[in-house]
């Protein structure tokens, strides 16, 4: 007898499909059932046969009612029906055991209480009382059904990922620290992106041929052209954030060679918020290979270009304007100009940079004098006359650009604001710079402004 192949998957398809859309109403339904079932499953393991369960039906009726109608409480109040359970995890499957743990001590108190009274003011025949294994089968067999149920979403959704979904690319993952895996975790959440994961490669020898989830480590970058061949792959993802541009170049070209496609994830300077999502994959670009380390500042050099030197900052109120201002005054400028359009954190940075100058000795009064002089300016830099009057006015030197609508909510909310602050405002700074013969002019932007995803970032 020969199976229809299509027939078969598409009832396995069904099945899981099912599974992955059962809801906490729908575990009420089953854990209610279980409930009822355990014990009765338990005296039957007891007592090795059916023959002896009637002498026990009375205690057993009592038991069971007791252990429906506490269980049921203490799973509502421990919050597992207000649970995803298609992402179940050992935390889940802890609180399911501290659920049947507390019910169970529950459950024997109110057996107890109840045959004592059932005893004392019925008839009813209550002996022999239930054997006093009876309650810890009871826990484990509901710890194992309640658990098995709550664990069949995620099950199902591993399944449906190893069914066939049209021409699937085989994939080695150069890396197998964190970014490794969770590239190959998002990629089993996606079985529409037809990509299979069968092997890791890591130069770290501690990690040679172990397996991660099932899929085994194959060897160091230096195997990749072998293992392509053997194991048939269509594509190697760089997931080694950290890795220098010399390392991505030598991996990259060992890809060429063994002539198979390289898709990277971003190095550790663009990963914002420190996470890996499988659509930040892309091409190896240039930028990928002059990866470098952080560049270290040369103090010298800045000291020198600022001191004695006339500088002014925009938004120099603000938290990035103030700072800044607090390390120029370490360069000794002989004017640092704050020019903010509110006036409280205007004269509040101004105060503060007063103190700090005449705590060392070098508040000037009036330009000229040795030490620096600090200038307050209020003035909003949309106001492209009255910014370039300051600039003629006062001649600074070096400018360094900090004023700016930086919180990207508000400016999600109010674009206008951001695009006449951020754009309008600079081009009106820019232009008083080079009318005044600005020499140095220092344009604080923003990370977000690399491939934007917001009006904040856009408008940098």
């Amino acid at each position: 007898m020969r199976l229809d192949y299509t027939n078969s998957t598409q009832l396995r398809s069904n099945v899981s499909g099912t599974l992955l859309h059962m809801r906490n109403r729908h575990m009420v339904i089953l854990d209610l059932l279980l409930f009822g079932l355990a014990p009765f499953f338990a005296l039957l393991l007891r007592i090795d046969g059916f023959q002896g369960i009637a002498r026990y039906t009375h205690v057993l009726v009592i038991y069971t009612l007791c252990a429906v109608i506490v269980r049921s409480v203490v799973y509502l109040r421990m919050g597992l029906y207000r649970r995803y359970w298609r992402y179940a995890s050992v935390d889940d499957l802890v609180q399911i055991g501290a659920a049947v743990f507390v019910s169970t001590v529950f459950v024997f108190i109110a057996y107890v209480v109840a045959v004592q009274l059932l005893a004392e003011f019925t008839t009813l025949t209550l002996k022999p009382t239930l054997p006093r294994s009876i309650p810890i089968l009871d826990a484990l067999l509901v710890l194992l059904s309640t658990a098995g149920i709550r664990f069949l979403p995620r099950l199902a959704e591993r399944w449906q990922y190893h069914q066939p979904h049209g021409k699937v690319r085989r994939v080695g993952i150069m890396g197998a620290g964190e970014a490794g895996v969770t590239i190959l975790r998002e990629i089993r959440k996606s079985p529409n992106l037809g990509l299979d994961v069968v092997c890791f490669f890591d130069d770290n020898l501690e990690k040679q041929r172990v397996e991660i989830h099932g899929v085994p480590v194959r060897g160091t970058r230096g195997r990749i052209p072998r293992i392509v061949n053997e194991a048939k792959l269509d594509l190697v993802i760089l997931a080694i954030p950290t890795a220098s541009g010399r390392d991505i170049r030598e991996i990259v070209q060992i890809c060429q060679k063994a002539q198979v496609e390289t898709k990277t994830i971003p190095g550790v300077f663009e990963l914002i918020d420190g996470t890996v999502h499988v659509n930040q994959l892309r091409n190896v670009e240039l930028t990928d290979l002059l990866r470098r380390s952080p560049v270290q500042t040369d103090t010298l050099a800045v000291t020198g270009l600022i001191k004695g030197k006339r500088v002014l900052v925009t938004g120099g109120g603000g938290s990035i304007g103030r700072e800044l201002c607090r390390q120029i005054l370490d360069a000794e400028p002989a004017q640092l100009v704050l020019l903010g359009h509110g006036e409280n954190s205007i004269f509040e940075a101004q105060r503060e940079l007063r103190q700090m100058l005449q705590t060392r000795g070098k508040l000037a009064e009036k330009l000229g004098e040795p030490g620096t002089f600090i200038t307050a300016v209020i003035a909003d830099i949309r106001f492209g006359e009255r910014i370039k009057g300051i600039f003629c006015q006062l001649e600074p030197e070096i400018v360094f650009h900090a004023a700016a609508h930086k919180h990207v909510p508000l400016m999600e909310l109010n674009p206008a604001e951001a695009i006449t602050n951020n754009v309008e405002g600079t081009r009106n700074v820019v232009n008083a710079a080079v009318a005044a013969g600005v020499r140095n002019f220092v344009m604080i932007s923003t990370d977000k402004a690399v491939n934007p995803t917001n009006v904040m970032g856009a408008s940098k």
